[in-house]
């Protein structure tokens, strides 16, 4: 029954195409009768005018007059064999009765559409009606645009926030395209230049960040910053250094959102304030965030266990590795055995309460922190990224017996790592002018530096975007590195 259902649905394409041959055969027969009645035509008038020309008195015009005869038979002949002739059709892309194009042009090659195209994001807001999105649709169409991606936000009081991942011909103006938007319908809207990163769907890029955050304690800011765009990512500890509570730490379980302002539960106390001035968050956008946090605070603490094995000029080896909370006893150690003048170029003033200011700089919540330690396990230097904000910065502590080994250069080289990881455009070290260590191994990146000095403090700041440090995720670092490699931030 199923052999006959297929053969019964493709017979109407097989008599159609065979009735072509039969139309073909048609139309040579045609052409052959034609041409052989020119034939016979010709052959009686050449025997008549022969017959007058041997016969007749004026044999030379009848000659004239055959020759002029046969040269019209010759070029009728050969206007008609042109007209039916069997050239094959010319090219055309018009679609066939079947909608299949009988001919296509070349197409362009993708280098060559990307040379003549641009990537937008873009939102909008419109009405929460039938028809309002199709005619968002249709003005980007009769503009040239082409729509890649879509995400429909639904808002509490009304209305939904559509966001587009667009391309468009490089000549349109995003002013253009706006005017366009509006005159569908949509306002509120926002548009900026997009790249190849955002063809990523939505759900895939989702998952990469849970995937990190799963990994690694210390990712959660920087997998919010990547998720919601350019926005400014405060954590807020519930106590500050000296002991007091901090204004702004209490935030409900299930966050507050507030137009521009996103606050979350921080799992390790306190509070995440998440800003983005210039486009305010969604409710979905909230939802997601907060899905990012209750994942964070359902596994606990965690760092990534990698470590590096590298042997000093003088022989000696030390381990590399990140450290975080559990390390705090021998952060404490380490730090009674530094000189005062040690912890000043480091802190820039007294500390009074050491083990909450170590224990502030070892949470993965506030950054990065890597430890330095002997074959015997002492820890003897400790490097911290931390995230300020929208800036970065980078904080060496090293034991004064183990300073000018190059175990500084070390970590601040993979410190720099880590921040092009995280994506970030610079980082700054706050450090004294004094502090000839700090600055050699700064100068020693290779990296552009600006330097500013305010009352005797000396604020270093390196751009990124220029390193030639090699990209991974943390939990792609290898286990040990050969002892001939070169330095991380020569990599």
């Amino acid at each position: 029954m199923t052999d006959r259902l297929h053969a019964s649905a493709h017979r109407p394409q097989r008599s159609q195409r065979s009735r072509q041959p039969h139309s073909s055969h048609r139309h040579h027969w045609r052409r052959d009768v034609v041409e052989l009645a020119a034939l016979f035509c010709a052959v009686a008038v050449a025997d008549g005018i022969a017959n007058l020309v041997v016969h007749g008195p004026s044999g030379p015009i009848l000659l004239v007059v055959s020759a002029v005869a046969l040269l019209v038979t010759a070029a009728f002949h050969t206007w008609w064999a042109r007209r039916h002739s069997h050239a094959p059709p010319p090219l055309s892309t018009a679609p066939s009765d079947t909608g299949t194009p009988s001919a296509t042009a070349p197409a362009e090659s993708p280098s060559a559409t990307a040379a003549t195209s641009a990537l937008w994001r873009m939102r909008t807001t419109v009405r929460d009606e039938p028809g309002s999105l199709a005619a968002i649709c249709t003005a980007l169409a009769r503009s040239g645009v082409d729509i890649l991606t879509l995400q429909t936000h639904p808002l509490p009081e009304g209305g939904t926030v559509d966001e587009f991942l667009l391309r468009a011909p490089q000549q349109l103006p995003s002013a253009e395209l706006t005017r366009a938007i509006a005159g569908a319908g949509g306002h509120s809207t926002w548009i900026e230049r997009a790249d190849a990163h955002d063809l990523v769907d939505t759900p895939t890029r989702v998952l990469g960040l849970a995937t990190r955050t799963a990994l690694d304690a210390a990712e959660l800011p920087l997998a919010l910053r990547q998720l919601l765009g350019r926005c400014t990512i405060h954590s807020i500890p519930a106590t500050t250094l000296s002991g007091r509570p901090n204004s702004g730490a209490d935030a409900p379980v299930e966050g507050v959102l507030e137009a521009t302002v996103m606050r979350l539960r921080d799992p390790s106390g306190g509070a995440i304030t998440v800003e983005r001035p210039y486009l305010p968050f969604t409710p979905t956008e909230f939802a997601r965030a907060r899905a990012l946090v209750e994942l964070d605070a359902r596994l606990g603490p965690r760092v990534p266990r990698s470590q590096d094995v590298l042997t000093l000029p003088e022989g000696n080896e030390i381990t590399i590795r990140r450290a975080d909370g559990s390390d705090q006893a021998a952060a404490r150690a380490m730090h009674d055995r530094c000189s005062d003048r040690t912890l000043s170029l480091r802190y820039h003033g007294p500390v009074l309460d050491a083990d909450r200011y170590l224990g502030h700089l070892l949470s993965p919540r506030f950054g990065r922190t890597l430890a330095a330690t002997t074959a015997s396990g002492k820890l003897v230097a400790l490097g911290h990224l931390l995230w300020d904000g929208d800036e970065t910065e980078v904080a060496l502590l090293i034991e004064d017996d183990w300073q000018r080994r190059g175990i500084g250069t070390e970590l601040l080289g993979r410190l720099l790592s880590m921040a092009v990881e995280a994506g970030c455009d610079s980082v700054y070290a706050v450090t004294q002018a004094s502090n000839t260590g700090m600055v050699a191994a700064m100068r020693g990146l290779g990296l552009p530096l600006d330097y500013q000095i305010e009352e005797g403090t000396l604020v270093i700041t390196a751009r990124l975007h220029a390193t030639p440090v090699n990209s991974r995720l943390p939990y792609e670092l290898p286990r040990e590195l050969p002892r001939e490699q070169p330095r991380s931030h020569q990599r």
